[in-house]
């Protein structure tokens, strides 16, 4: 049984001798019905046995019983002389009183009672919080797995999640190519030369012509729709030339010109003209067409 701090504490004062009539009646009536309960009396009183051992006895001066006498009114000045009492003529019989029956002990159970009344009280809260963590863990159950069942206040708001869903880029639509072989006589080509329809780009590739010392090949436009040839630029020394020039150039011109190569003084023209007469010519094919897969 688990006792009280005021329970203890009667305990500890009942081995101290501190308690009133009533109160050590209370104790001795516990001790008499609750064996665990005389346990602690008995360990107060060792404990507190073991500090009295500690403790040794003090004489009190002479003067205290001086004044212990004094105070009572039995101080051996004032005391008056002892007179022996006169013997009785004869012996007369006390009368016979009848012994009075024990005193009958009843056991206060109050205690007990109220231990007990907490206890009870005790498991009451515990069953009420195990019923309502059932019912929690029970409702969370039904949230998760049957909310319809639930009444619309207490059924989980339902969670929008944006997804965003990139859509791949279009693949580029394949544009047509266009090939113009540079040469002279119907001979093997010089150059090669490559036109992007989409970008109007083109790459110059030198096949089989060299520039001689202090000189640079020029690339030339000649169209019937201009008036003059135009100047596409220098060839570079390197194998592949690419340039963007034909931007300013309609589709239709740039299909059906004639590509020309001139061999110019270092740098091209300085006039923007031709300095002399082309050596290497020649006009696009289309070699690939518009959507064809590659």
């Amino acid at each position: 049984m688990a006792y009280s701090e005021d329970h203890i504490a009667l305990a500890a004062e009942y081995a101290l001798g501190t308690l009133d009539a009533d109160e050590r009646a209370q104790v001795e009536t516990m001790m008499a019905v609750d064996t665990e309960f005389t346990a602690i009396v008995h360990a107060w009183e060792y404990r507190l046995g073991v500090l009295n051992q500690m403790a040794g006895s003090v004489e009190p001066r002479p003067i205290v019983w001086e004044n212990i006498k004094a105070a009572i009114g039995h101080s051996t000045a004032q005391q008056a002389p002892m007179a022996l009492p006169e013997a009785p003529a004869e012996p007369v019989a006390a009368p016979v009183v009848a012994e009075a029956p024990p005193a009958v002990v009843t056991a206060d159970n109050s205690n007990v009672i109220q231990l007990s009344g907490r206890a009870k009280r005790w498991r009451n809260v515990a069953s009420v919080a195990t019923a309502l963590a059932a019912a929690l863990v029970a409702m969370l159950a039904v949230q998760v797995y049957r909310p319809e069942l639930l009444p619309e206040a207490l059924r989980p708001k339902p969670r929008i999640q944006t997804v965003e869903v990139k859509t791949p880029a279009p693949s580029p639509v394949p544009s047509a190519q266009y090939v113009a072989l540079l040469q002279r006589d119907a001979g093997s080509p010089a150059f090669i030369l490559t036109v992007d329809a989409a970008t109007k780009n083109f790459t110059v590739r030198k096949v089989g012509a060299d520039a001689e010392p202090g000189k640079s090949f020029e690339l030339w436009l000649i169209s019937d729709q201009l008036p003059q040839p135009r100047s596409l630029g220098v060839i570079g020394g390197s194998d592949f030339t690419a340039r963007p020039v034909l931007a300013d150039y309609d589709a239709g011109t740039i299909n059906a010109a004639t590509y020309a190569v001139t061999v110019e003084q270092a740098g091209g023209s300085p006039s923007g003209q031709p300095t002399s007469a082309p050596i290497y010519t020649g006009k696009l094919i289309e070699t690939v067409p518009a959507n064809a897969p590659r």
